[in-house]
């Protein structure tokens, strides 16, 4: 099976979070699980991100629930639309992040973040994450995504409010 964010087209591969075109990146990899409707990512954190020794930093804990929610909301749009990623790639950027943090997140064991779709409408949709270390929900997070087109990135004005 191969992870959502190695779909992106190498223009928009460049994210610190999940773009494989980063070379100090995370390189986040998240993969569709189409019979239960959900995705899921496992990422590791490293000693340099603490934020009191023993527990991870919560600027990290919300780029791996936006990273990971772009993914979900490319692959939720692609099932619910019958389209081949590798065909018909598809990039979400975020326009809203929400993330509430339940209890602190312990630095060492393998964290798994599981979204779904909440709703998928044209180019908006939503997901909801959740973040769990040994097991346990620490995270939670919500995000709305809006597909991008193909022009995104090319330079240009970027749209204001309304447009």
């Amino acid at each position: 099976m191969k992870a959502i964010q190695l779909y992106y087209p190498p223009q928009w591969a460049h994210c610190y979070g999940c773009g494989y075109l980063n070379p100090m990146g995370l390189h986040l990899k998240t993969y569709w699980k189409a019979d239960e409707g959900q995705s899921e990512t496992r990422f590791t954190p490293s000693p340099h991100h603490t934020a009191i020794p023993g527990f991870v930093y919560g600027g990290l804990l919300a780029s791996l629930v936006d990273c990971h929610s772009t993914a979900t909301a490319a692959a939720a749009k692609a099932h619910a639309e019958g389209l081949d990623l590798e065909t018909h790639p598809l990039r979400f950027v975020t326009a809203s992040l929400k993330v509430d943090y339940l209890k602190p997140t312990p630095l060492g064991p393998e964290l798994v973040l599981v979204g779904r779709a909440k709703e998928v409408k044209g180019r908006k949709v939503v997901v909801e994450t959740e973040l769990y270390a040994n097991g346990e929900v620490t995270v939670r997070g919500e995000a709305v995504l809006v597909q991008i087109t193909g022009d995104f990135g090319q330079g240009g004005t970027p749209p204001t409010k309304g447009q």
